[in-house]
């Protein structure tokens, strides 16, 4: 859960035409790198443009992604990129936002998990069980996409990796089809 004010709100910055950004919970000036820490340290607000009210705290965000990719190392792979841009205008943009979002979601969660597990010295391998976790949501997510290639599950992993990889390739060719 997000840290908030004292009165359980979120923070208020208002970005100025001169494009400063005012903390008016410090009631200070702040920077992009100000608020990506206050993000790291899961602080909540919203971003409001001073002149119009309006909430610009996603262009923000973006922006922050945006200077942090062409700093030092970058997180984002181009193939990702180009995927990312590629579901722009095409019948899969309305579902990306509610997808990405929980993949996010089960990444944090596997993060969380490893990270208990190492601080218990658990001796058992949760990089095998986050793996399988993983391997579960994407059949999941490709049955979601394709509900008549669903087969019974198998016991051998070989099998259940080759019916995702025959799943992607039938869902691949239901996105080119509807992208024509």
């Amino acid at each position: 859960m997000a840290k908030r004010t004292a009165e359980g709100e979120a923070i208020i910055i208002k970005k100025y035409a001169n494009r400063r950004l005012y903390n008016t919970d410090t009631s200070s000036y702040i920077t992009l790198d100000d608020l990506a820490k206050m993000v790291r340290e899961n602080v909540d607000f919203h971003v409001l443009d001073a002149k119009t009210g309006d909430d610009i705290t996603h262009t923000i965000l973006t922006q922050i992604i945006v200077e942090e990719e062409s700093h030092g190392t970058q997180m984002l792979p181009v193939s990702f990129l180009r995927d990312l841009i590629s579901m722009y205008g095409n019948s899969m943009q309305a579902m990306m936002p509610s997808y990405l979002e929980a993949s996010m979601t089960n990444l944090r969660k596997n993060r969380e998990q490893l990270q208990a597990a190492f601080a218990k010295g658990i001796e058992s391998n949760p990089l095998a069980k986050m793996a399988e976790a993983n391997f579960k949501m994407m059949q999941n997510a490709a049955e979601a996409f394709i509900p008549a290639t669903r087969k019974p599950a198998r016991d051998d992993q070989s099998d259940d990796l080759a019916q995702m990889r025959q799943q992607m390739a039938e869902m691949q060719k239901k996105l080119d089809e509807m992208s024509k």
